[in-house]
């Protein structure tokens, strides 16, 4: 299968590159650069622009460019840009795949959990109506940017993830450093929910669905969602660390700011990957402590 991807250089991008291509798949990346070989597609997202004949050949496409929702604080600048850079490329996408002589038969379009917004001990899948805040915003403003890429038959699948654990890059990467010094805690109560994924099941998990029937919003967690406390505790024991200092609120939304710190660390949502399972998916690490061991070699 021919595979053009989206934001290949980021977190999950690459593990899921050299994942494919081990499978004996043709991956095709894009970059806002001049192409360094056949291997890659110019585009300019921010400029609705893709180089001519970029769709010819590719039988998928797996969008997971964005700017990233915890890298600076949101500013309305920042905000804006995290928003545009969603929209406008999977738009970019949609309608280069819409108006193509023979389009990709599937698209995997990049979301998130955020989607469902804050929502307590509400238990959350697929099925739940849209929550509120800017993160739930953005979330369906990236998902209905993909309209004509369904309007043209082109087998849609959503892939709202939560947190993806992994050492090399994301929320476990910055933890990792006080926690292993025996300084780690709890957010606040520690009782927001946390719908985790291994980077091995996110891999796995989008390979899955490229060939399944599955379309629409699917939930990249696992199975089982941990409250922070709960999270804290077992990253702790992994570790054979002690985690008894609670970090409360006023230190994060200091540095963060107050909206991105309450969406990232003091809010959350509870969800459950029911389209996955029912699509037949097994977990590999369907358990947090599970992931954490094999994920830290522990």
């Amino acid at each position: 299968m021919k595979i053009l991807v989206t934001g290949a250089s980021g977190l999950i991008g690459s593990a899921l590159v050299p994942a494919l291509e081990t499978r004996g798949h043709s991956v095709v990346r894009t970059v806002r650069r001049t192409p360094a070989s056949g291997s890659e597609i110019a585009w300019d997202p921010a400029a609705g622009t893709i180089a001519p004949g970029a769709l010819e050949g590719v039988d998928a496409v797996i969008h997971l460019a964005g700017a990233g929702i915890g890298d600076k604080r949101w500013t309305d600048s920042y905000k804006r840009e995290i928003l545009e850079s969603r929209t406008r490329s999977t738009a970019l996408l949609a309608e280069a795949m819409a108006s193509a002589a023979v389009a990709p038969r599937v698209f995997l379009s990049g979301s998130a959990i955020g989607i469902y917004g804050p929502r307590g001990d509400e238990t959350l899948d697929e099925s739940a109506t849209q929550g509120q805040g800017f993160l739930a915003d953005v979330c369906r403003a990236w998902e209905d940017a993909a309209a004509p890429a369904v309007g043209a038959g082109v087998r849609t699948v959503f892939l709202r993830t939560g947190i993806v654990l992994s050492p090399a890059g994301g929320a476990l990467k910055k933890q990792l450093p006080l926690f292993r010094l025996g300084l780690g805690g709890k957010f606040g109560s520690g009782r927001q929910w946390q719908s985790w994924i291994s980077m091995d099941d996110e891999v796995a998990a989008i390979i899955h669905l490229l060939d399944c029937d599955a379309r629409g919003a699917v939930n990249l967690t696992a199975p089982e969602p941990v409250t922070n406390a709960e999270f804290t505790r077992v990253l702790a024991t992994v570790l054979s660390r002690p985690a008894v200092l609670p970090i409360p609120s006023f230190g994060p939304r200091a540095l963060l700011g107050g909206e991105l710190a309450d969406a990232l660390l003091f809010t959350g949502q509870r969800v459950l990957p029911a389209a996955l399972t029912a699509d037949g998916y097994v977990f590999r690490h369907p358990t947090l402590e599970s992931a954490l061991r094999s994920l830290l070699g522990k």
